[in-house]
């Protein structure tokens, strides 16, 4: 029996908590943030869509963007009684998943260099990141440990490499420590 909560996000979604909880999202275009205060062990997430609204978006809901995601991601920490200046970061997303040509100006290139460039800017050290590709993946974080379990989904219609099909594999045989971050197959 688990004493530790379970949420699941999705796109606008922020979860950050004290107690030991497993959040968990799946993600395209799409980036994560896993943010976690080694010391206290408040840790969370955010799943957004683009870095910034565009002309015409809403800023009805800003959660959906990663400039105020991030924002609200580390108040919440902070609120739970994290120190930014000890935050760390777990990133994945910006994957590729469209029937369409890549470009520097495609949602997940952007997507990818606004974290990066958010998490240097904010001098947040990145633990650990799987972005880009084609890919979808599914992401479960447990805050209390920082542990991140990892599942990449093959692209739809996407001709996948050697390497990614042998990744893919081995995935499917077992459980592989990659880095700071675990994939897991079915």
């Amino acid at each position: 029996m688990s004493d530790r909560r379970e949420v699941t996000i999705y796109i606008g979604g922020i979860y950050a908590s004290r107690e030991s909880a497993v959040i968990k999202t799946v993600l395209g275009s799409c980036i994560a943030a896993c943010l976690r205060d080694p010391v206290t062990g408040v840790g969370g997430m955010n799943h957004f869509m683009l870095p910034a609204p565009c002309n015409g978006d809403s800023e009805d809901d800003r959660s959906r963007f990663g400039v105020h995601a991030m924002e609200l991601l580390i108040g919440e920490i902070q609120k739970l009684g994290g120190e930014r200046a000890r935050l760390q970061a777990k990133v994945f997303g910006g994957g590729h998943v469209l029937q369409m040509l890549e470009s520097a100006e495609a949602v997940p290139q952007k997507n990818i260099r606004f974290i990066r460039e958010f998490l240097t800017t904010e001098r947040i050290p990145l633990l650990a990141h799987d972005l880009g590709g084609r890919a979808a993946r599914q992401v479960i974080f447990r805050t209390h440990s920082g542990s991140v379990l990892l599942k990449r989904f093959p692209g739809q219609g996407h001709p996948i490499s050697a390497v990614e099909r042998e990744h893919q594999e081995q995935a499917r045989q077992k459980v592989v420590q990659y880095g700071e971050v675990t994939l897991f197959g079915d």
